[in-house]
């Protein structure tokens, strides 16, 4: 069992390069995402991102993400690494940490303590971060033409959030890698590939 997470900014292209991963591991390997990754947690994801939902709390948004978490890794996470599958899923517990955290100022010990009680403490056995500048990221997501309501954040608060997820990198030790996010789609996927061979875990979907 095996359970992988990408993280990164707005923009990084962890949408378009988690699926094109899950498939190179094969048929066994699970693609997942937060929020969003149940039936109640796509209820959760459009309160979240919604623009037109208006103003939220910073602890209304934490504990939101929360909430699709706990559901998340009980009905499908969980269940899918017992049955000896790889997981992969587009964003995880550092994503909270990062963006309600260090974006929004919440305290990180209070925010660690509720996602081990949502998790159960399950961890990643590897985190992917896909790496872009801010400016670049922020540019990707104009293309699409519609922002969610964290796409429409001041450029200060998306800053916030890389250098948060860079203090985590350096405190996380050796189940985060780095991948350069710049480039053609192709050459990111080929980083992507190289870096789970690194970790050993090619061969376990």
């Amino acid at each position: 069992m095996s359970f992988i997470t990408l993280e990164g900014i707005e923009g990084c292209g962890k949408s378009t390069q988690a699926p094109q991963l899950c498939a190179w591991l094969g048929e066994h390997a699970l693609l997942t995402r937060e929020p969003g990754g149940t039936r109640l947690g796509r209820d959760i994801r459009e309160l979240l991102l919604e623009p037109s939902r208006g103003a939220m709390s910073e602890v209304t948004e934490a504990l939101l993400y929360l909430a699709d978490r706990a559901q998340h890794v009980s009905e499908v996470i969980r269940p899918a690494l017992e049955s000896g599958r790889l997981v992969v899923c587009d964003r995880y517990v550092d994503s909270t940490l990062a963006y309600q955290g260090y974006g929004r100022g919440l305290p990180l010990d209070l925010l660690r303590s509720v996602a081990r009680l949502a998790t159960g403490g399950l961890q990643p056995d590897l985190t992917l971060f896909l790496d872009v500048p801010v400016e670049l990221g922020l540019k990707r997501v104009d293309k699409r033409g519609r922002y969610d309501r964290l796409e429409s954040e001041r450029i200060e608060f998306h800053e916030r959030v890389r250098q948060g997820y860079m203090q985590l990198i350096a405190e996380g030790g050796p189940r985060w890698v780095v991948v350069q996010g710049e480039g053609t789609p192709e050459e990111v996927a080929e980083r992507l590939r190289d870096a789970v061979r690194r970790a050993g875990l090619a061969g376990r979907a």
